[in-house]
Order: structure tokens, then sequence, then C-alpha cells
């Protein structure tokens, strides 16, 4: 039976829980029984399961019978599994308000500034070209590639637009928005853009090495003011044994993200860890959903932070930087020469300000003025 008198229809909910990528149902079912008494989220984050619709079922059926929301992950709806469709659709109505959306592809902005795209156009530009069946203003911008990519063109506002369009033209993504079921994508760069390309919410990735405040501030920025719902998902901090961080730490990198408003708090549980039955989680990440579990409960009910942040950052206009590090990527290309300004700044504000801080980007769709007690820009000089 539900545990909890949780009502999903309210806005200042959180969830917490943890993302299942396993093979099996019966994996799914030991992880569900072993977390149902202290959260109220299960992602069914499963590439092999999301082809397996009986899997899918059976699975989401007996989370939402032991009281746990879901959300159920599919890479794209596939034409070769045309039940995957059908079985979104039909969804809402197997189980209510107990489904929060659907988990659709993965890091479309960090594959955006990860991605190898070099190779990539250079051989698309090689494999066109033998095949003599281009348009000749094809074949112009083929042969200008080489300057766009290595920098010598660069047009910050073309970059945007393209990513913005790619996801905006995503037949699934349109497909999700038809059917009124909230699209889920968790990410670790250019949340901004995410939000703009059609997605509902996004899930920062913490725990990978990079500034967990600034993540924060820059997912809740985007967030504020696209009027969107944010999420964290704490994943590898190692990219071998034991992969994710200790238990302590990732539970103060949950709190972090529930004072900060989040909705969503996930742990990735992915691999297996050999003589593991729950994957990588261990008693220690046990212990810490527990403990944030009875530090955010009251009542038996979870409610959302109404932090709202006393000051943010103002970006350049679609300036699509990954932020990791000063010598980061800016949509295809390495940093500017406003790169190292804007980098000391953000330190400065974060140092100042933590989860206090959001950071967004200079749009005339989203504006600040109103907004916040205080208001800074990338290019003033602070005191």
């Amino acid at each position: 039976m539900p545990k909890s008198t949780i009502n999903s229809e309210s806005s200042e909910l959180v969830y917490l829980g943890v993302s299942f990528c396993g093979n099996t149902t019966a994996e799914a079912k030991l992880l569900i029984d072993k977390i149902k008494d202290y959260t109220n989220l299960f992602v069914l984050q499963s590439g092999p399961i999301s082809y397996n619709m009986t899997a899918t079922t059976e699975i989401c059926d007996y989370a939402t019978s032991q009281g746990l929301n879901i959300i159920v992950y599919f890479g794209w709806l596939n034409p070769e599994y045309p039940w995957q469709a059908l079985w979104v659709q039909n969804a809402p109505q197997r189980y209510g308000d107990k489904i929060l959306g659907v988990y659709y592809y993965d890091e479309p902005g960090g594959i955006q500034l990860d991605y190898d795209w070099e190779n990539h156009f250079m051989n698309l530009n090689v494999r066109l070209k033998g095949t003599g069946a281009i348009s000749e203003r094809y074949r112009v911008f083929l042969d200008s590639i080489t300057g766009y990519l290595n920098g010598t063109i660069r047009d910050y506002d073309a970059e945007a637009q393209a990513f913005i369009a790619y996801m905006q033209n995503d037949h699934d993504i349109s497909f999700l928005k038809e059917n009124s079921i909230p699209c889920f994508v968790s990410d670790y760069a250019l949340f901004w853009w995410d939000y703009l390309g059609g997605y509902d919410v996004v899930l920062a990735q913490l725990g990978n090495n990079a500034s967990i405040v600034q993540e924060i501030a820059l997912v809740k920025g985007a967030a504020h003011l696209q009027d969107k719902d944010w999420g964290a998902i704490v994943t590898w901090k190692y990219n071998d044994v034991p992969y994710l961080d200790s238990g302590e730490e990732i539970y103060q990198q949950l709190s972090m993200a529930h004072q900060a408003g989040a909705k969503y708090l996930i742990i990735f549980d992915y691999p297996t860890i050999e003589n593991n039955h729950y994957g990588v989680l261990t008693d220690d990440h046990f212990e810490a959903l527990q403990k944030l579990w009875a530090d955010m409960r009251d009542n038996n009910v979870l409610i959302k932070s109404d932090l709202q942040a006393e000051a943010v950052l103002v970006l350049p206009q679609n300036y699509g930087w990954g932020m990791r590090h000063v010598e980061d990527r800016i949509w295809l290309w390495g940093p500017d020469e406003h790169s190292q300004m804007i980098w000391d700044i953000t330190q400065k504000l974060l140092d100042t300000y933590g989860i206090n801080l959001d950071i967004v980007y200079d749009d005339p769709q989203f504006p600040v003025t109103g907004k916040y007690d205080k208001i800074y820009y990338w290019n003033q000089t602070l005191p």
C-alpha cells in the first residue's frame, strides 16, 4: 500500500529516488523492495528494458503498487518497436498521477560540447562529395566547414538556434508534448538551451567532479526564468569501482539541491558491482537516502524548498560555454576573449552567494528585471 499522503498534482512536492539501469524485472523488483519505505520515485532507466514491453509494464506495475511514482526512460521512440508510443499514450490512464513523465534521450548539451564534431563533419564532407549527390549550395557549406570548426568563423547565435531547432523538430519530443507527457532529460551543461529546445524538466548531473554549486546555479537559473521544474541526479565520481561518491557526500549534494529548490532528487544506479544485488548502491548510499527522506518528511509529505535566489549573474546571449573549466568549449570552439572574465566573476559570486545565486543568459524573452534583489552582468567590475 502507498506509505504516504503525497499528492503528485502539487507543484510543491519533492521526489526522491533512484534510477534503475539493470537488465531484468527481478533486479528491478529487488531494488524497489529495498527503497520503497524511504523514497517516492523509481526511474526506469534501462536501455534493454525500454525495448521490452512486458518487462516495462511489469516493473512499472510493481513500482506503483508499492507506492512509488515512476519516470520511464526511452532513448527514442523507435519505429521498430511501435508499442513504445502506444504505451506512452496509455500510461496516464494506467498509472494515473503516478507516472510523472518520460525520460527522453540523454545529455544533449554535453554531447554538443564533447562530441568529435571535426571528424563528423569532415567525414560527412568526404562521403557526400564522393556521391556527387549534393547541391552546389551545400557543397560550398561543406567546403567552408574547416574555418567554422577551427574557430576562424564563430557564430554563437547560429549554433544556439541550430541546437534548439534540432530538439524542437524532434518528432518524439513533439509527440510527448502533443500527449501532454512531461519530457525529462539529464545533462551536465547547456541547461538553458535544453529547456528552450522543449524539455520540461532538466536533471543536473552532480558528483562528476564539477562544481556542485555552479551546476545548481545554472540549472535553477534557467528553470526559474523559463518557468520550468528542475532536479539533480548524482552520477559517477569515478570511472571505476566504486563509481559513486560516499553516502555522506551524496547526502550533502542532494541536500544542497533540495535546499535550492530542486523538485527531483535521484541517484544514478549503474553499473552492477560484483556480488552486489543493487547495482552500484551500497548500504552507505541507502542510509543517505533514508537520512534525506527523514530530513524532508513532515507528516509524510515532502515539500519543495521555496528558496528564491537573492542574486543573478547574467551571461552574454547564446554564450553556450560548458563552464567546467576556463578552457572549456563554447558550442564547437574553445574559450574566447571573454571566458576568463566570465570565469572570474562567476567564481567570486558563487563564493559570495552560494545557492542563493542564479546564473542565466541575456535574453529579451526572459528579463531579469524585478525578479532579483541584486543583478550582476558578466562584464561589470566587482568591488
